[in-house]
């Protein structure tokens, strides 16, 4: 069985329930109950549009015989780009209904691109694929196949259902294309001049293998082969068919004929995932690279922080639809911080330090954090509580104003995890007049009434780098000319990236490895990014605590 995303469907004889509850359903709950409702293997006859020849039982037959029934499936992405956020719906799709029905998966490399292919992109593809969680069975390439597919083209040839024509690329594009002169050449003319483009005896564009058939939209003749003059360990090959096309070929070779399922591809708004759109955000410096983590290819959502899991679930929740699917990010993140809540450990961190000292402060002390304070038992981390602590600047006002319930000269706050409660004694300016420090006096929470909230603190802290990141565009369908006249570029915006040089943070994240994840108490999660060094940490925002950073 071959799935492969489509962005455009034709006859899809794929039964889904649309009414189905699929809400807090796992991806492979799904594909276990009414989702999907594929043949068994060995009846793919049953497949409406399957075409039935007078030896497809026999080689159904054949083909049980040689897997013993098993459920194959196989991913078959181009490597000529970094996956996103689309291809984890069909990763989890191919591999994950392999894995619930006791079947394997292949990872097949469709390298039939030569000149935009290269080798980080295979790397990376497989790396994307196991830090979703899955293990191919085997990593193939269209390339393993060259021989055997020009001598199916051979045969083709030789059955009377392809030959080589001399129209020109300019005159094949578009539907309503002039039937070709050469179509009724004689076979053997066919296969001589075939073998003369694989020898090299033509230019690039001069001639073309086409296959004699009728496709969907009425065009005529698809081309199988055509030359391309590289160096590269690929070969130039057929690409994949619309279904019926697919079906035609396999059935014209009288070859085994798996069936090939379409689905919709899932997109997100305030986002492009074109591999040529990346490129040219990449080539303008507008973003740094693949995985910037504005962007949402897979390398750059992990860099951000995202948890695999959540990734999953969100495809999941999305399901597997025929329609093209469009979600907003929103979406994504809530899957995000519900696994985050789980699995981050809390620390605190400061990102605009105002010092505090504390002039009553009996001695340096530590204090025990709880990791998840909402479940003391799965661990906690000590930090050090001195004289001097740093809050943050919003954390305390001048000037009391309605509803503000941290600190003020007439408003005492409470410190989380310390037991203490800061009463402002004096505020002191720089020459600017601006607030550079508080001097306060403490009291035990036990010894004075319950303060209206409690902030956070640090003490002898880190200094890190904190990047902040937004939407990297400004509308929703940013390659849409009715919402963006101009293109794409002109949509950039221009507050996506904050960069914190000098936010401080508790030496309980000291050890963190790279993509580690926390919470950072009351400010968002956060995860390690990998140009952190020893001297200097840096951190990434995954997301905010809420979906709405004004409630924070």
């Amino acid at each position: 069985i071959i799935y492969k995303p489509k962005p455009f469907l034709h006859k899809i004889c794929l039964l889904f329930v649309g009414e189905a509850n699929t809400e807090g359903k796992s991806l492979m709950e799904q594909l276990r109950g009414e989702a999907l409702k594929f043949h068994k293997p060995g009846e793919n006859y049953k497949t409406e549009g399957y075409v039935v020849t007078p030896n497809t039982m026999n080689l159904l037959k054949k083909h049980l015989e040689e897997t013993g029934g098993q459920v194959r499936t196989r991913f078959p992405p181009e490597p000529n780009g970094i996956l996103h956020i689309g291809h984890a719906k069909a990763i989890n799709f191919n591999f994950g209904y392999a894995k619930a029905n006791n079947g394997i998966c292949f990872l097949r490399y469709d390298d039939t691109n030569p000149e935009k292919e290269e080798e980080k992109y295979f790397t990376a593809i497989k790396e994307m694929v196991e830090w979703l969680g899955y293990k191919p069975y085997a990593v193939t390439h269209a390339s393993d196949q060259f021989q055997l597919l020009y001598d199916l083209a051979v045969d083709l040839i030789r059955r009377g259902h392809a030959y080589v024509c001399h129209q020109r690329g300019e005159e094949l594009k578009g539907h309503n294309i002039p039937p070709s002169p050469w179509r009724e050449r004689p076979v053997e003319e066919s296969l001589l001049l075939f073998d003369r483009m694989r020898k090299g005896m033509f230019a690039e564009g001069e001639v073309t293998l086409r296959m004699k058939m009728v496709m969907e939209d009425g065009k005529m003749d698809p081309v199988a082969y055509r030359i391309k003059y590289t160096t590269s360990r690929t070969h130039c090959a057929p690409k994949s068919f619309r279904r019926s096309s697919y079906f035609w070929l396999c059935n014209a070779l009288d070859l085994y004929c798996p069936v090939q399922w379409e689905y919709g591809r899932l997109n997100l708004t305030y986002t492009v995932v074109s591999k040529r759109k990346i490129i040219k955000l990449v080539e303008t410096g507008i973003v740094r690279d693949w995985d910037d983590p504005r962007l949402f290819t897979l390398t750059a959502l992990r860099r951000r922080g995202f948890p695999p899991q959540a990734i999953n679930n969100f495809c999941a929740r999305v399901g597997v639809t025929v329609a093209q699917t469009t979600m907003e990010p929103h979406l994504l993140e809530a899957c995000v911080r519900e696994v985050l809540n789980d699995t981050a450990p809390r620390a605190m961190a400061i990102l605009e330090p105002l010092k505090v000292t504390i002039t009553n402060l009996p001695t340096s002390t530590e204090v025990r954090v709880p990791d998840f304070p909402a479940n003391e038992a799965k661990g906690s981390h000590v930090v050090p509580f001195s004289k001097t602590i740093f809050i943050e600047q919003s954390d305390f006002r001048e000037v009391m104003e309605k509803g503000y319930k941290r600190l003020t000269p007439d408003q005492p706050v409470g410190l989380r995890h310390a037991g203490y409660v800061i009463s402002v004694q004096r505020v002191i300016k720089d020459g600017c007049g601006k607030v550079c420090e508080l001097e306060v006096t403490c009291a035990s929470s036990d010894s004075v009434e319950k303060p209206k909230a409690f902030i956070h603190w640090v003490s002898d802290p880190l200094r890190c780098e904190v990047r902040l990141y937004e939407s990297l565009f400004l509308h929703k369908n940013p390659e849409d000319p009715a919402e963006v006249p101009a293109g794409f570029l002109s949509d950039i915006n221009p507050n996506s990236l904050t960069v914190i040089g000098s936010a401080l943070v508790d030496r309980s994240v000291g050890k963190a490895k790279v993509f580690d994840k926390f919470q950072f108490e009351r400010v968002g999660y956060f995860s390690l990014d990998p140009d952190s060094t020893s001297e200097k940490l840096v951190f990434n925002r995954t997301v905010t605590l809420k979906e709405d950073p004004g409630k924070i």
